[in-house]
């Protein structure tokens, strides 16, 4: 190949995340039938996702601690065949129990998606393509969300939700043929890399004087930077799991949709969310292009998206049919990923070496910790409606775009420190 590699691996990145959305997705499309098939409740569904949750905080930390050490090929397969195993296991289902058990294994491999796509992007784009292409990998979760709702449900129509579970489970493993046949190696030794494409990739601009330094987690967390992407994310990231995981129970319980009909509604939100990825990612590059430091363009885009969320999500608290509601949190999505998309570009513009994937990993932990407080939250404060969640979550944005600014120190990278500092 003579060019254009770099878009090739995050095209694959970008579908391992479809294929990761439509498994974790695929329980609660089916939940109205699933829970009536092994006696559960909807307390029973906020316990799954925080068992979820809690499992995919940990593998978050876990995984970006692994793309570090065994590397972006491996730690990706590694992490897409235990999911996908998982994820087919749920075909026997019985118990309470047993789908709690795997609801864990589902959690801690699905994690790592994330740190690895932050890795990928770190090794194989300069600086100013990076959040373009964690938008073409983020459009991979809007994509995934999209699809996994009207598929699923056709599965279901057709074989019922214990095969559906199988279907979905083979599609890791089909992931996993073109990604070791094409992901070779890294940039540095990359057989099909141009010299013309290597030579891009190693054009850093702003990044290339710490370029080589490589923190541990102990110096990545007295540096104010990591505590911007971590506090960011531990309020921000709520606002997108209140919806992929509570979306179908909402318009169930909202306005009496039954499987069927959560399939032919569920999937609009996910178009704006798919939109804002690619948008948010687009935007910064252009304006670094123009000639703003990297980091001030991504806290533009930023504020810019969560100035779209906040009205949003007051609005949709009172939306009174499913076709308002469904495109209001399109726009609450859209803001969602034109903020999220430049917030998980800041490892990599912040740091460089293999400190990536760990501090990528870390704020994702934050992530699912502050989404965790939202999933306990929602069955007390829904029990008369989805308004107080709703606004709750509008109460939180400003709080993620406010601690960007607070912490994230000057619009530069983090520089080594010097030697006799170490």
């Amino acid at each position: 190949m003579k060019g254009g590699l770099r878009w090739l691996i995050v095209s694959l990145v970008g579908l391992a995340t479809v294929i990761n959305y439509i498994d974790r997705n695929a329980l609660a499309v089916m939940w109205p039938a699933v829970s009536k098939d092994i006696g559960a409740d909807k307390a029973d569904y906020a316990l799954l996702v925080t068992i979820f949750m809690v499992a995919y905080a940990c593998g978050q930390s876990l995984f970006g601690k692994v793309f570090d050490v065994i590397g972006t090929r491996m730690g990706f397969a590694v992490s897409i065949l235990v999911w996908s195993v998982s994820i087919a296991a749920h075909s026997v289902v019985r118990s309470l129990g047993l789908l709690a058990l795997l609801r864990v294994t589902l959690g801690i491999s699905e994690a790592g998606n994330w740190p690895g796509a932050v890795k990928a992007n770190a090794l194989w784009f300069p600086p100013r393509e990076r959040a373009l292409a964690q938008g073409i990998f983020n459009s991979g979760a809007a994509i995934g969300a999209i699809v996994s709702a009207p598929l699923v449900a056709l599965l279901f129509e057709l074989v019922g939700w214990r095969a559906t579970f199988l279907v979905v489970g083979v599609l890791g493993f089909l992931w996993l043929l073109p990604w070791l046949f094409v992901y070779r190696a890294d940039p540095g030794a990359h057989p099909w890399l141009s010299e013309a494409e290597r030579a891009h990739i190693a054009d850093r601009g702003e990044a290339g004087s710490k370029a080589g330094w490589s923190p541990n987690l102990s110096q990545l967390l007295k540096q104010r930077q990591s505590w911007a992407i971590i506090v960011s994310r531990f309020f921000l990231d709520p606002v997108w799991w209140l919806f992929v995981s509570w979306l179908p129970i909402y318009l169930s319980e909202t306005f009496g949709f039954d499987v069927r009909q959560i399939g032919l509604f569920a999937w609009v939100p996910f178009v704006g969310a798919m939109l804002g990825s690619l948008g948010g990612g687009w935007l910064s590059g252009a304006l670094i292009r123009r000639g703003w430091k990297t980091l001030s363009a991504r806290r533009f885009a930023v504020t810019l998206g969560g100035a779209i969320m906040l009205p949003a999500l007051l609005l949709t608290a009172k939306a009174a049919t499913p076709l308002a509601a469904v495109l209001l949190i399109a726009v609450i999505l859209f803001g969602f990923q034109v903020a999220i998309n430049n917030i998980q570009t800041l490892p990599s513009d912040y740091y460089g070496g293999g400190a990536v994937g760990t501090i990528a990993g870390v704020g994702g932990t934050a992530a699912v910790a502050g989404t965790l407080v939202t999933t306990w939250l929602v069955p007390a404060m829904t029990q008369h409606g989805y308004a107080p969640i709703f606004v709750l979550a509008a109460v939180i944005v400003p709080l993620g775009v406010i601690s960007l600014w607070l912490l994230g120190g000057r619009a530069s990278p983090v520089p080594a420190p010097s030697s006799d500092s170490q």
